[in-house]
C-alpha cells in the first residue's frame, strides 16, 4: 500500500483550511443582511430620541465592526492550527536526531522562530483591522477643517525652520539651506526681508520676544519691515479627513526663482563663535538677555547677548544635539540629541544649574518642546512622540505612535495641539492626550511635495494659525478650525 508523503498531505490539509474559510466568509455573507434587518427591526421597536438617519449610521458601523472582527476571529484561528501542525511536524523531525544536543538546539531555534513569525502576522492583521474600524468610525464624526491660506516660496533651496514673530507686526521668517533667512508678510506672502550674512546652511530662526531682533543659527541681527496691503485669500477649504486624496505623484521642482525686490541685510549685529561644529538651533531664553544654542559639537551654550559672552556650557550629550528650546516664562532649557535622549537644563536657581537625563526614545530625539503648562513634548526618529509632565517625568503621561520620523514638533499655546511634521510629507495634529485630530491635505495638487521638517503655530493671526515647511523649498500657512466639541473627544 502506497504511503502518503509529508508534502502532499501538508498541501492536502492546506486546500482544506482554504475552502473551509471560504465557506465561512460565505455564511457570513449569506446572512449579514438577515442580521442587519434583525437589528434594525429591533431599533426600530425602541424608544429612542436619536434621529432615523444617526441610527441608521450607527447600525452601519456596527455590523462593519462585527464582520471584521468575525474574520479576524476565524482567521485567527486558522493561524493556531497552522501553529499546532507546525510544532507537530517540528516534534516529530526532533525525534530523528536521536538526543543530540546540537540537533535539539537548532530544533528550538527553528520552532521558537517560525512560531514568533506567526504570532506577528497574528499581531500585524488584528492591528490593521482594527485600526480600518477606528478610522472609519472617525470619518464619520470629524469636523475639522484644514484651510490652505497662502504659499511662501522664494528660497532656492530646503527649509529648515520657521517663526513667527511674539510682537507687532506678525510676521513670518524661515531659514533655509540655501543659506539666506527671509522674513515674509502672512497676508500677502511677499518677502519683506532676506538675511545674507550667513555662509552656509541657515539651521534656525528664532524671534525675540519684545523686540525687532532674530536669532538664525548663531547670527543676531535686527531687522525692520513696512507690511504690504493685504489681498483676498481664495477658499481652499478641506476637511481634514482620511478619505482626502493623497497622491504620491511628486510635481518637478523647477527652479524657484527668489524675490529681486526684496530688501537685504548682510551683516549681523553679534556673531556667537564658541562652537567648534555646525550650531543647529538657537532660542531665547525668557526676557530676551540670554540665548541658548544647540550644536553638532554634543554641547548646548548660554550666552550674553549684550556682551556675547559664554555663560555656560552645558555638555553631557554622547552624541550630536538636533534641537533646543526654552520654556515661556521659567528659566528652563531642553535640549535634544542622537543619543536618544533629551535633557532638560534648571537655571531658575543662579547658584546652580541642575540637569535631568530622560531616556523615553530608542531613535534620535529630532525635538522637546514646552507647552504653556507643565509638559514638555518630544518627538523623535523612532516615530513616536511622547508627552511629559515636567512633575513627575519618569514615564511619559502619553504616547502618540505614527508611521514615519517625526521632525521639529509646535504645540499650540490656546488649543493646546500638538503639530507633527513628518518624513512622509504629512503634517498630522493631535491633543495632549494623544488623540488624532486631524491630517493636514496633501496631494500632487497642495500641501508638501517634500519632508516636512518644521511646523510652528501662531495665535496672533486670524488668517492663519499653523505654518509648515519644508524640503520642496517653500512654506505653507493654514487655517485650522477643530472644534471644541472634537478636542475633547
Amino acid at each position: 500500500m502506497p504511503v502518503e508523503s509529508g508534502s502532499s498531505a501538508a498541501a492536502r490539509q492546506a486546500k482544506q483550511k482554504r475552502k473551509s474559510h471560504s465557506l465561512s466568509i460565505r455564511r457570513t455573507n449569506s446572512t449579514e443582511q438577515d442580521r442587519s434587518g434583525l437589528q434594525r427591526d429591533m431599533l426600530e421597536g425602541q424608544d429612542t430620541k436619536l434621529p432615523l438617519s444617526l441610527r441608521n449610521n450607527l447600525l452601519d458601523l456596527f455590523s462593519q465592526i462585527e464582520r471584521e472582527f468575525e474574520n479576524l476571529y476565524i482567521e485567527n484561528l486558522e493561524l493556531r492550527k497552522e501553529i499546532e501542525t507546525l510544532n507537530d511536524r517540528l516534534t516529530a523531525e526532533g525525534q530523528t536526531f536521536e538526543g543530540a544536543d546540537l540537533a535539539k538546539g537548532a530544533l528550538k531555534t527553528k520552532a521558537s522562530h517560525s512560531t514568533s513569525q506567526l504570532s506577528q502576522k497574528l499581531k500585524t492583521t488584528y492591528k490593521a483591522s482594527t485600526s480600518k474600524i477606528v478610522s472609519s468610525f472617525k470619518a464619520t464624526t470629524s469636523r475639522a477643517v484644514c484651510q490652505l491660506v497662502r504659499e511662501y516660496v522664494g528660497h532656492r533651496d530646503g527649509i529648515w525652520d520657521l517663526s513667527v514673530t511674539r510682537t507687532q507686526p506678525v510676521v513670518l521668517g524661515t531659514a533655509s539651506a540655501d543659506h539666506t533667512a527671509m522674513l515674509w508678510s502672512i497676508e500677502t506672502g511677499k518677502c519683506l526681508l532676506k538675511y545674507l550674512g550667513h555662509q552656509g546652511s541657515v539651521n534656525s530662526i528664532k524671534f525675540h520676544p519684545t523686540e525687532s531682533v532674530i536669532i538664525s543659527t548663531a547670527h543676531i541681527w535686527r531687522y525692520m519691515v513696512q507690511l504690504p496691503t493685504p489681498q483676498p485669500v481664495a477658499d481652499m477649504s478641506t476637511p481634514c479627513e482620511d478619505d482626502v486624496d493623497f497622491s504620491d505623484k511628486d510635481e518637478a521642482d523647477g527652479e524657484v526663482e527668489g524675490p529681486n525686490d526684496c530688501p537685504s541685510v548682510r551683516v549681523a549685529t553679534t556673531t556667537l563663535r564658541s562652537h567648534q561644529g555646525v550650531v543647529i538651533a538657537a532660542d531665547w531664553l525668557v526676557g530676551g538677555k540670554q540665548v541658548v544654542t544647540a550644536s553638532w559639537d554634543r554641547a548646548a551654550n548660554l550666552y550674553d547677548v549684550e556682551t556675547s559672552e559664554l555663560v555656560h556650557s552645558l555638555t553631557g550629550h554622547d552624541q550630536e544635539l538636533t534641537h533646543c528650546c526654552t520654556h515661556p516664562t521659567q528659566r528652563l532649557v531642553v535640549t535634544s540629541s542622537r543619543d536618544t535622549t533629551f535633557r532638560l537644563w534648571d537655571f531658575r536657581d543662579p547658584s546652580i544649574h541642575s540637569v535631568n537625563v530622560f531616556q523615553g526614545h530608542t531613535d534620535t530625539v529630532t525635538s522637546a518642546v514646552f507647552t504653556v503648562g507643565d509638559n514638555v513634548v518630544s518627538g523623535s526618529d523612532d516615530r513616536t512622540v511622547k508627552v511629559w509632565d515636567l512633575k513627575n517625568m519618569r514615564s511619559p503621561i502619553a504616547t502618540i505612535r505614527t508611521d514615519s520620523a517625526v521632525n521639529r514638533i509646535s504645540v499650540s499655546v490656546s488649543q493646546r495641539i500638538i503639530a507633527l511634521p513628518h518624513d512622509n510629507r504629512q503634517v498630522r495634529l493631535f491633543d495632549m492626550s494623544g488623540v488624532r485630530l486631524a491630517r493636514l491635505p496633501r496631494s500632487n495638487r497642495q500641501g508638501h511635495r517634500r519632508m516636512v521638517c518644521c511646523s510652528t503655530w501662531c495665535e496672533d493671526n486670524t488668517s492663519c494659525n499653523l505654518f509648515s515647511c519644508g524640503f520642496d523649498r517653500q512654506a505653507i500657512g493654514w487655517n485650522i478650525n477643530i472644534p471644541a466639541l472634537l478636542q475633547e473627544k
